[in-house]
């Protein structure tokens, strides 16, 4: 193995020694720390990208994950002890605009390999799929102040800058940025680059073939609409030719206006709307309430930002095929 190692700053033992390494990995049942593992080293800011790393890592990886399991990763603020293990380790794989505090970190950190999987594809804006402000804004416009209200409902998308990061639910934009991980890890570790890049297209193959199953277990529905927490679902309903109305948008703790449960009733009734959908890891009131106002079914729809007990699978795989079935049922697909 000839990955280099650097010395631990004074700055980061002292945060080891005070605070003690834990184990943060989401996916891997190995307790070593970060770094001098005798591995190549991957801290994953959240289990998306440890999920990555693990399936073209294989043998010769090591992942920890910034994000423990059962962790709102939006919430996520890095700690001294997580500051150290990034000193520790030889690469950092993260989704740029998700977690800022990890964005601050991996930033300010002397690690070698920064893999950021936002610019291994390409990010797209979805603001107005998370409601239907063309469609429907004019009917209400007249309120008082209502389209300000509007844009403060929506405001908050603009925190993540470059674009909806919520990439990895598109199994497309998905299999992208595993090729672009495979490439990191070949040329960040060379001795190992023959099996990195034999992982790497089984994923890519796998991540292949759910996409068409998706493609063709929503190929005949009864409708394109589906209301969900928050505005996770944007790549999977553009590709798909969904259409995702969110109660909060790309932040899940978002509280809605009014005007937008008002919306969402509207919107349940004349798009045959039969379920709303909420997810593991933040409360699931809201969407309970409005399904309850609009007399419609609740059902889990799993961004996968994290795996559980609670989760519907044990993988990324298992998890979107349990997401597949959930959709099918509600817009009626046969």
């Amino acid at each position: 193995m000839n990955v280099r190692r650097r010395h631990i700053s004074a700055v980061a033992l002292t945060a080891v020694a005070a605070l003690g390494f834990g184990t943060l990995t989401a996916c891997s049942s190995d307790s070593a720390a970060a770094g001098d593992t005798g591995k190549f080293d991957v801290v994953a800011s959240f289990y998306p990208m440890a999920f990555l790393a693990e399936r073209i890592g294989g043998e010769h990886v090591h992942v920890t994950s910034l994000t423990q399991p059962g962790q709102e990763p939006h919430d996520l603020e890095i700690s001294a002890r997580q500051t150290a293990q990034l000193e520790e380790s030889d690469a950092a794989l993260y989704l740029k605009g998700l977690q800022p505090s990890v964005d601050e970190a991996i930033g300010q950190s002397p690690i070698a390999t920064k893999i950021d999987a936002a610019g291994l594809t390409t990010l797209e804006e979805h603001e107005a799929e998370a409601g239907h402000d063309a469609e429907h804004g004019d009917e209400h416009g007249a309120e008082a102040g209502h389209d300000a209200e509007h844009e403060d409902e929506h405001g908050h998308e603009h925190d993540h800058e470059g674009g909806d990061p919520h990439i990895w639910l598109d199994p497309v934009k998905y299999a992208e940025v595993a090729e672009g991980v495979g490439k990191a890890f070949q040329k960040a570790d060379p001795d190992h680059a023959a099996d990195y890049r034999a992982n790497t297209a089984t994923l890519v193959e796998d991540l292949k073939a759910l996409d068409e199953k998706f493609r063709t277990g929503l190929a005949k529905r009864t409708t394109d609409v589906f209301v969900t927490t928050h505005a996770a679902f944007g790549y999977l309903a553009e590709r798909y030719g969904l259409t995702e109305e969110a109660i909060s948008g790309l932040d899940p703790d978002t509280e809605p206006s009014g005007a937008r449960v008002k919306d969402l009733q509207k919107i349940a009734k004349e798009d045959g709307v039969t379920t709303v959908f909420y997810e593991t890891l933040v409360s699931d009131r809201t969407a309970k309430t409005l399904a309850g106002d609009t007399g419609l079914r609740t059902d889990v729809l799993d961004p996968v930002e994290g795996i559980t007990d609670h989760s519907r699978g044990e993988d990324y795989f298992q998890v979107m095929e349990a997401n597949l079935t959930a959709l099918r049922t509600a817009l009626g697909a046969r």
